[in-house]
């Protein structure tokens, strides 16, 4: 298993999936957000948040009510903006919820591609590295896809807040 305080190396995943991760990790920003419309397509009722009650819908109105207003060019680009970490004000929204929430946006988002969301062009051919990454999610326990889409949900988005490091970062122990 991987522990670390690092966005680039999450938390209790283990090296098989941490691979996974590190695959999607490889792709363009486009072709990250195909992977993320196949996956939902094929699994998306499946892999629905892992506790629907966890999420708060709510608590992201710019991204699960304004962003349905907007164009299929601006919807795009703010897909771009948030899987590339940009400092915009769409992806600190994202960046500012949990994994639940986050993974809510993305079903949500997909459930709704070609109606109020910009959808995939028809004429889109996936890449064999998307294809055999979503293979690769197909072939895991459903805690594993879990674990991988979480990691890849909170890997996005922007945001200022760091980590609290840790006592063997600090080099100094708790106080009472």
């Amino acid at each position: 298993m991987t522990a670390s305080h690092d966005r680039n190396h999450p938390q209790g995943i283990s090296d098989e999936t941490q691979k996974v991760v590190q695959a999607f990790d490889s792709l363009d920003t486009d072709a990250k957000l195909a992977w993320f419309y196949l996956v939902y397509e094929k699994m998306g009722d499946s892999i629905t948040p892992a506790a629907p009650t966890a999420t708060e819908p709510e608590l992201a109105p710019k991204l699960m009510g304004d962003y349905y207003e907007l164009s299929d060019d601006e919807q795009l680009a703010i897909m771009r903006q948030i899987v590339n970490r940009e400092d915009t004000e769409y992806s600190r929204a994202y960046g500012a919820i949990k994994e639940n929430n986050q993974l809510m946006v993305w079903y949500a988002w997909a459930q709704a591609m070609g109606d109020t969301v910009v959808d995939m062009p028809g004429n889109y051919q996936a890449t064999e590295a998307i294809n055999n990454l979503v293979s690769q999610i197909e072939g895991l326990e459903f805690e594993d896809q879990i674990s991988i889409f979480r990691t890849i949900a909170s890997n996005m988005g922007y945001t200022d807040v760091k980590p609290i490091e840790t006592q063997a970062q600090t080099g100094k122990t708790a106080s009472l």
